[in-house]
């Protein structure tokens, strides 16, 4: 007998749980794209994006496109052919960022940190130290890694960067991580923030967004060419409406933004931080509790190191993709495919998942979640420990 009927959950890591106001606001006949509310409800979303990333200054250039998209936007503004960068590597996606890199002509210099741990910033310092002819243009960082679910120190780089004298730009991919992980551009010394809107922005993906400070406007003035479509520049200051999005403008996405934004406003963003703490650290110890008598592993041993939006697990084959199944079908919550996380016996990474606890997302939610994971258990026969749902309510609890 199967109880998936009702509402589904996704629990994906991205695409996140869209708000039913966001939703309703998007319920509508198209407007006019030429003049009228749009044009000044489009302005009023700048500064409020400046607030989720705690910016009073940044310019913002709004993308059609996903979070690869503002990979390459972020890049075709400063950093040209033949230029060198830095990528210190935990996990899949600053992988695919230096790929991204190459595939416009840079020279990529990549420090692999592996898949457990966070990077090492006095490496990326010694790194930037031997490039004496100061041909690194940019350190490209990820804020969280989506696959492994580490969460990196900016502040602590930026910091190791400073210490060089080293001009190169830091660049953050905050995807993951925006609206969901305490961040600060200003105070952490971001040159360059991408993100999207698919996660902590709790809009349906195809808006990409890179947020760029003075350090960054005047590296653009010394690229030779940027594609007309990337380029920043009119984008981040507009004499016409269509500027802002090099062309007609994704109408739909916006009206759906406008309403995330007003509930992260209304929120606090400090109170979004601290809903995701404590909704991650509930998973966590729920985990943990369940791992004490089976084969269920964290990715991220330390807590310091884990992030508030993502959790990666490792259960082994065949008991990852066994459990998937069973709480799609039988449940309707549908978790997280294991990404870039094999091993030599499980090739395919089928003995990994993840959770994705961002956006809209509370406390009944997440201990709903919990509560399949552990029927699934038991329905498939998997070991694991007892008290795992206390646990995790013992954090709810506790705020």
């Amino acid at each position: 007998m199967s109880l998936a009927h009702g509402r589904p959950y996704l629990a994906i890591p991205g695409p996140s749980v869209m708000p039913d106001a966001v939703l309703r606001a998007m319920h509508r006949a198209s407007p006019n794209i030429y003049e009228g509310a749009i044009v000044e409800m489009v302005a009023g979303l700048i500064p409020d994006l400046r607030y989720v990333a705690q910016s009073v200054a940044a310019k913002v250039a709004i993308y059609i496109a996903n979070g690869h998209g503002a990979w390459e936007a972020a890049l075709a503004n400063v950093v040209g052919e033949g230029d060198r960068v830095l990528v210190p590597a935990t996990g899949r996606f600053a992988h695919g960022w230096a790929e991204m890199a190459r595939g416009l002509g840079a020279e990529v210099e990549l420090i692999d940190f592996g898949t457990k741990s966070t990077y090492d910033p006095e490496r990326v310092a010694e790194a930037l130290r031997a490039d004496t002819g100061r041909e690194i243009k940019a350190v490209l960082a990820s804020h969280v890694d989506t696959a492994t679910s580490i969460r990196n120190d900016l502040a602590s780089l930026r910091a190791a960067m400073d210490s060089t004298g080293h001009p190169a730009l830091l660049m953050a991919d905050c995807v993951a991580s925006l609206g969901v992980e305490e961040f600060r551009m200003d105070d952490w010394g971001v040159d360059i923030m991408v993100s999207a809107s698919q996660k902590g922005l709790m809009v349906p993906p195809g808006l990409g967004f890179v947020f760029f400070n003075e350090k960054a406007e005047a590296r653009r003035t010394e690229m030779t060419r940027v594609s007309r479509y990337w380029d920043w520049v009119p984008r981040g200051k507009p004499d016409f409406f269509y500027e802002y999005f090099g062309g007609t403008a994704p109408t739909h996405h916006l009206y759906g933004l406008r309403v995330a934004l007003d509930m992260i406003r209304e929120e606090g963003i400090e109170q979004v931080w601290n809903r995701h703490a404590v909704l991650a650290r509930a998973i966590w110890a729920a985990a943990e509790a369940w791992g004490q008598g089976g084969p269920l592993t964290l990715n991220v041993a330390d807590r310091g190191l884990r992030s508030h939006a993502v959790t990666a697990l490792r259960l082994g084959k065949p008991y990852g993709a066994q459990l998937r199944k069973w709480c799609e079908t039988e449940a309707g919550v549908t978790l997280g495919i294991g990404l870039g996380m094999t091993e030599p016996e499980d090739p395919m990474g089928t003995g990994f998942f993840r959770l994705g606890h961002m956006g809209h997302v509370n406390a009944h939610m997440i201990l709903g979640l919990l509560g399949v994971i552990e029927a699934g258990f038991v329905s498939l026969d998997i070991p694991h420990g007892q008290g795992a749902l206390g646990a995790a309510a013992a954090e709810i609890a506790k705020g």
